[in-house]
């Protein structure tokens, strides 16, 4: 007689929807300059003989500002796609969804990389132009540091990729809307970890598919 077994865990049900997504805030952007961490790497590699002897360069400026802007590897600018799911993950507090099941559920798919990696969702309108923030570090020294700024207006096709088990496509919907209403991406967000933001990197969701 043939052996029964009955079926407990069931295959993934992954679905694919697209919002396109307008920036009502600014959107400003820092990405870990390949020159910075170069820098790091010799200081750490000199060791305990790093400060000896060394002159301090002067800041450039533009070269700063083009450091911290992420770009593809065709050249056209991105925005880090892990940001998007962080933020997704975090405005789950707000509806009482638990965090650790929507990070197994809801993914951004990347439109492209850029030099070391890093996924990034296309940005399909806007330009980027430099501005020079004043921050503070944590010795309490302030600091000028150049990063790029996108005007409201910004825009960019977001593919959320989701366990359809867990969650509807107006689920998605909705709580992008909140992504993009209460978190923010980016530098100056009101889910910033070191402050309450600047109120930049908020935007609305005009069509999904």
């Amino acid at each position: 007689m043939a052996k029964t077994e009955s079926v407990t865990i069931h295959p993934p049900n992954l679905k694919v929807a697209v919002f396109r997504i307008v920036g009502t805030a600014h959107y400003v952007q820092h990405k870990f300059s390949a020159k910075a961490k170069q820098m790091m790497i010799d200081k750490q590699a000199a060791g305990s003989v790093a400060k000896k002897g060394t002159k301090r360069e002067p800041k450039d400026f533009d070269a700063l500002y083009e450091g911290a802007t992420h770009r593809m590897t065709d050249g056209s600018y991105g925005i880090p796609a892990p940001g998007f799911r962080a933020a997704m993950v975090s405005a789950c507090r707000v509806v009482g969804f638990k965090m650790t099941l929507a990070k197994l559920s809801l993914f951004i798919e990347a439109d492209g990389f850029d030099d070391e990696g890093t996924p990034l969702v296309k940005m399909r309108k806007g330009t980027p132009h430099r501005s020079d923030l004043a921050v503070r570090l944590e010795t309490g020294v302030i600091d000028i540091r150049p990063r790029p700024m996108w005007n409201p207006g910004w825009e960019a096709d977001l593919r959320v990729r989701f366990d359809a088990d867990q969650f509807s496509l107006e689920d998605v919907a909705n709580l992008l809307m909140r992504v993009g209403t209460q978190v923010g991406i980016g530098e100056g967000r009101p889910d910033s970890k070191n402050s309450c933001g600047m109120g930049w990197g908020l935007f609305s969701v005009t069509t999904k598919k």
